[in-house]
């Protein structure tokens, strides 16, 4: 996204559409949005039916997940870019159809790679509605507000659906089987697509180069990076696969750097991370989610395999995480101010290790109440905190027109710490236990990756605090255009 791309995210709507249409079309647009957020977070219950099922272990199992982060990430600005370039609506509409394919493709997969790839669909088709979706908000809705309430709505959607998807996910994996996961969003998609054309405006086309090269160095870059770290602890750290993958990320992610420099219209000006409250933020959002990302990972690996819940029963052992982020961040919403983002994100961070790190103490024949919800309740009230802090602290310091691109930088940033970060806490936790499948060694792991999490967090937030952000003096609150760019590429 360059200038061009941010004024268009903030384009006075075209004609407006009655009010009963607006309204369907907010409905439409939330519920692409509840399919992409739950898609990330249905298959956090179903983890161990179908590591049952194709009889592999968690370093290959962990790819269900981060396969559709890589593309997520990879995708991000390419998406926000080419629904730019040929149409919101039109954008819109194919991510959404290629989201829903690709559910089909899991639902159907008879090998474990074939569920791997299709994660990776639906990922690129999440990366190509959620920019589009922001874009068609700013334009359906007036300045003012119903453009405010609008975005209420929309982020209160992403919020709740994550927590909702989990719950969802852990029952029809236990009533239905694992494969109903994704069944469910073929159909949510469905209906989706059928109110489109009905409800959304066509909008405008722009002429503009789409970069397609810079979307695909950054996004082999990162997913190298994350095979490389995953595979390290299972075949060995100088096994030539590994190198190889290693190097050819670095090189991959250097050629993306170069290639960007010499681009007029760059998906990422380099320019955003001159920023100390951007690198502050970035670094927040891939510590916030390697953290929680990790604990939501093994958390019903352990409920299932070690305690003997069901899907269900760890998915509701969870919920109490979206409960809490909606209080924190409430909380957190009545402090907002430029001065108290440093406080906020460190504070996010500091809490997250904490409640990762006391799940070292969780045991064989552990209580829910005693070991494993006090964990919850401390990781979830830092993600509540820090959520706010760090998207509003990303656009700090920046001229109007980088607004978008910071925010797309964010919100990679957290995708790069959901997937990275949780290819070295499972390399960790393979490593340590030996591929083991009894219930001892399989805990020794799970606890070493806690640990490790726990140390990302806590050094996390300290880092966070020895970043000196530059004084800001006080300025009218941000408007609903910055509000749009802001959130741009966000899903």
């Amino acid at each position: 996204m360059t200038l061009q791309d941010a004024e268009s995210q903030i384009a006075a709507p075209d004609t407006a559409p009655p009010e009963s249409r607006r309204r369907w079309a907010l409905v439409l647009i939330a519920g692409a949005l509840a399919l992409d957020t739950s898609g990330a977070a249905v298959i956090n219950a179903a983890l161990p039916s179908i590591g049952d099922e194709y009889g592999i272990d968690s370093s290959t199992l962990q790819w269900t997940m981060t396969a559709y982060s890589i593309a997520f990430a990879g995708f991000l600005m390419f998406g926000g870019r080419i629904a730019d370039v040929l149409g919101r609506r039109k954008i819109f509409a194919v991510g959404v159809a290629l989201f829903a394919a690709a559910s089909l493709g899991a639902a159907l997969a008879p090998t474990v790679g074939v569920l791997i790839a299709a994660r990776a669909l639906q990922g690129v088709g999440a990366a190509l509605s959620g920019p589009a979706s922001l874009g068609l908000l700013s334009q359906i809705f007036p300045e003012g507000p119903q453009r405010n309430r609008a975005l209420a709505v929309y982020a209160a959607t992403g919020a709740s659906s994550f927590s909702a998807g989990l719950v969802v996910g852990g029952a029809l994996t236990d009533f239905l089987g694992w494969r109903s996961v994704f069944a469910v969003s073929v159909l949510a998609g469905a209906l989706i697509l059928a109110g489109v054309r009905a409800l959304l405006p066509a909008g405008r086309r722009q002429p503009r180069p789409l970069d397609v090269p810079g979307a695909i160095l950054v996004t082999l870059g990162i997913g190298l990076v994350v095979y490389g770290v995953s595979e390290g602890s299972a075949v060995g750290w100088g096994s030539a696969q590994v190198v190889c993958s290693l190097v050819l990320a670095v090189i991959g992610l250097v050629a993306f750097v170069v290639w960007e420099k010499g681009r007029a219209e760059p998906l990422l000006p380099m320019s955003v991370f001159r920023s100390r409250p951007v690198r502050a933020a970035s670094l927040t959002g891939a510590v916030f989610y390697t953290g929680a990302g990790g604990l939501l990972f093994f958390s019903p690996l352990y409920a299932q395999g070690i305690l003997g819940y069901s899907p269900f029963e760890s998915a509701l052992a969870v919920l109490p995480v979206g409960v809490v982020v909606v209080i924190s961040s409430q909380i957190a919403g009545r402090l907002m101010s430029p001065a108290a983002y440093k406080p906020l994100m460190a504070a996010s961070l500091l809490l997250i290790g904490t409640g990762v790190a006391l799940w070292v103490g969780t045991p064989e024949n552990g209580s829910y109440w005693v070991h494993m919800l006090p964990g919850i309740v401390i990781m979830s009230t830092g993600q509540g905190l820090g959520f706010g802090a760090m998207t509003a602290a990303t656009l700090e310091g920046l001229p109007l027109h980088q607004h978008g691109v910071a925010g797309a930088v964010n919100v990679t940033a957290q995708q790069i710490g959901n997937s990275v970060g949780l290819a070295i806490l499972v390399a960790v936790s393979t490593g340590v236990s030996g591929g083991a499948t009894t219930p001892a060694d399989q805990l020794s792991g799970f606890h070493a990756a806690y640990w490790v999490a726990g140390a990302i967090g806590l050094l996390g937030g300290l880092a966070v605090l020895l970043t000196r952000f530059p004084k800001v003096d006080a300025a009218p609150s941000t408007s609903e255009e910055e509000t749009v760019t802001a959130r741009a590429g966000r899903t």
